[in-house]
């Protein structure tokens, strides 16, 4: 199998098929990440003379293990021309007949480079439940962190999602809109959601890297990071504001503390938990969890 760097999926993928499609990113500007730094090159699309191999040399296993669907790996495939994505797609349900959805990272941006024709049509070819990135609601924050993309995008885009009937899930990054705005961004983000119908919100915790741009504002003073149990005010803030019916999640290595639950009907409880968190927690302890991650 063609796999390069670090290969990211949610942690809801784990059963799925990884099929390398991309490696990097395209647009490979926000501040905060460095998740693509191991890369020699900013984005790449694989030939699909290696997508066909990686699909061939997956098939036998597809008879042992059945796989139901397909994760395709890169920061965001959905990029890909409807014609390239639906050539991947053909290829799959021809050598893995039981795969019946496939999903991938998708960016705001690359929804908008589809019509609606497009999405159904990818919807029909098996495109369906795409993980977004979407930060934040908090339109300063989206600007500062160079997303390239603003909160009425968010909205635009994931109802063109919806009105093709792909599903979606969004992470949300908590910390992203700095000390002292971290609930407020979280306002703002329950104000988008609450617009939207996302299957799932996951939650990611914002880790400040040496070797980011963001890092170098912080040295020179223009942005300041969030105390580590702010960050749970923040959660508190999104979860008590969410009033769609979703998925909550908050399960990646950057949350020291893992939490899952399905709102409305489990939000009393997420909220004791998370309230638990800021009236018992250490910044202390929890600051050391955070300096000892090697990556997001």
């Amino acid at each position: 199998m063609h796999y390069t760097g670090t290969i990211w999926r949610p942690p809801y993928e784990a059963e799925s098929l990884l099929l390398q499609a991309t490696a990097g990113c395209t647009h490979h500007n926000c501040k905060f990440c460095t998740l693509y730094h191991d890369l020699p090159f900013p984005f790449r699309m694989s030939p699909m003379e290696e997508v066909e191999a990686d699909i061939e040399e997956a098939a036998p296993a597809g008879k042992l293990f059945g796989w139901k669907r397909v994760f395709l790996t890169g920061a965001n495939p959905f990029v890909l021309k409807p014609e390239r994505l639906l050539a991947i797609a053909g290829q799959i349900h021809q050598k893995l007949p039981a795969v019946q959805t496939i999903g991938c990272f998708a960016r705001i941006t690359d929804i908008a480079l589809k019509t609606g024709d497009e999405l159904e049509q990818l919807r029909r070819m098996g495109y369906d439940g795409l993980t977004i990135g979407m930060e934040t609601g908090d339109e300063e924050a989206l600007r500062f962190m160079r997303k390239g993309y603003g909160a009425a995008d968010i909205l635009e885009q994931a109802k063109r999602l919806e009105q093709a009937g792909i599903s979606y899930r969004v992470f949300y990054l908590t910390g992203i809109s700095g000390a002292g705005r971290g609930q407020e961004g979280a306002r703002r983000t329950a104000e988008v959601l609450n617009q939207l119908q996302p299957v799932g919100v996951g939650a990611n915790m914002l880790t400040v890297y040496r070797n980011s741009d963001l890092y170098q504002d912080i040295l020179r003073g223009a942005w300041q990071e969030e105390e580590e149990l702010e960050k749970y005010r923040e959660l508190y803030t999104l979860v008590e504001g969410l009033t769609i019916p979703v998925e909550f999640m908050a399960l990646g290595a950057s949350n020291a503390f893992q939490l899952q639950g399905v709102l409305p009907e489990e939000r009393d409880a997420l909220l004791r938990t998370l309230n638990q968190i800021i009236t018992q927690g250490s910044e202390e302890t929890l600051r050391t969890y955070r300096e000892q991650l090697p990556h997001l």
